[in-house]
């Protein structure tokens, strides 16, 4: 092997880009440099996937968009990331609540994400098509990395391999057995059949969808994704706000994969479906009579980890404060604070049934001022403590 000093072009990568860089020997990590102070190094949520990727170069991008630079280099990894093209604070807030920081370290945390270079990830991969060629002896371009023609080929061919496999072992008829049912529920979802789908799910039968991966776990996480991809246009056709359904969309898919059982992910799967469709629902009945009642609806749920701020809604959205808080009482017979509030345990039980987030965790994430302001205002909403609630439904 060359006499390379990984760690010297490691650093040289690092203080170049303005982004965090490891080197992984056989799969342990042996170095980490940064030029920001990062509490907690965001790969610990995609390493596994990462630490996947044999091929001398690469690149990985998980659900926000973040992405990591990969090159493999012997028993070597080289990984440079992550990068974004932009970052909202609402997506930093989401990676330190994944990341399991507490109300002390966010401060810390967001600024040395703040302080990360934005680079668009064609320079990145420019960067290591460089190092590569150092360490490697390969003259890779651009299009050798992103375009992957003979990678294409190759999956062609295996997936013919597991389509001529399938075909010979079962009657693939009997595995995509769900078409009318598919249609039944997206009907349901599309006009709001709130009723006709609750009726469903207490005798639904058991879907055989195709097979989209060898592991069980991973099988229904890509069949949920396919579901929630399909039921959130049907609620879009239905007259649910497209931000709306497709920032939900989000929020489920990142709940999903925090998930690791069976029965969890077909709980959600189901959650979803009502959800979807009750907000149909609510639509169609005039329930949002509005379309300020409305707006404040989709303010909320985009800003539901902020704690309430009126006076910066109704600036938000060029009207005053009385007008908003007077226009949204006499629709709705409830204060907008009330309304705030109870978005957010809305949230707040969504992440005690999903998530084993600490209460302490979900009260800052949700922007609560204290754990025990936390309890007492789910306990309002809901006549037990989020301790009592998590409980009943495990």
């Amino acid at each position: 092997m060359k006499n390379i000093d990984l760690k010297y072009i490691a650093t040289t990568i690092a203080n170049l880009a303005n982004i965090p860089i490891r080197i992984y020997e056989n799969n342990e990590q042996i170095f980490y440099y940064a030029t920001m102070n990062l509490t907690v190094d965001p790969i610990i949520l995609n390493i596994s996937e990462i630490l996947k990727i044999e091929d001398h170069i690469s690149y990985y991008i998980n659900h926000d968009f973040f992405y990591y630079g990969i090159i493999n280099y012997d028993k070597f990894k080289i990984i440079l990331g992550p990068s974004f093209n932009n970052i909202s604070d609402e997506t930093i807030k989401n990676l330190a609540f994944n990341c399991n920081l507490d109300n002390d370290s966010y401060n810390d945390f967001y600024k040395a994400i703040k302080a990360i270079m934005p680079m668009p990830l064609n320079s990145i991969m420019q960067i290591l098509c460089t190092i590569n060629y150092i360490l490697n002896e390969e003259k890779l371009t651009l299009e050798d990395i992103i375009i992957y023609d003979s990678e294409q080929k190759e999956y062609e061919k295996e997936i013919n391999k597991i389509e001529l496999k399938n075909n010979l072992n079962t009657n693939i008829t009997n595995i995509h057995n769900t078409i009318d049912l598919e249609n039944m529920i997206l009907n349901y979802v599309r006009n709001g059949d709130l009723d006709s789908l609750k009726q469903w799910l207490q005798k639904a039968p058991a879907i055989r969808g195709g097979i989209l991966a060898n592991e069980q776990i991973r099988q229904l996480k890509n069949t949920f994704v396919v579901t929630i991809t399909l039921v959130s246009r049907s609620a879009i056709n239905g007259g649910l706000d497209i931000d709306e359904a497709l920032s939900l969309s989000d929020s489920y898919i990142q709940k999903c994969e925090l998930l690791n059982s069976i029965e969890r992910i077909t709980n959600l799967q189901y959650h979803m479906l009502l959800d979807y469709t009750k907000r149909v629902y609510d639509l169609k009945i005039n329930k949002i009579n509005s379309k300020l009642v409305l707006s404040i609806t989709n303010y909320i749920k985009h800003h539901i980890t902020e704690p309430i701020n009126i006076t910066k809604l109704a600036k938000d959205l060029f009207i005053s404060r009385t007008y908003l808080a007077t226009k949204f009482k006499n629709e709705t017979n409830m204060t907008l604070s009330n309304y705030y509030l109870k978005m957010k345990i809305d949230e707040a039980k969504n992440l005690l049934i999903y998530t084993n987030k600490s209460l302490n965790q979900i009260s800052s994430y949700l922007g609560f001022s204290s754990q025990s302001h936390f309890t007492n205002t789910f306990k309002k909403y809901t006549n037990e403590s989020p301790n009592e609630f998590r409980k009943e439904r495990e």
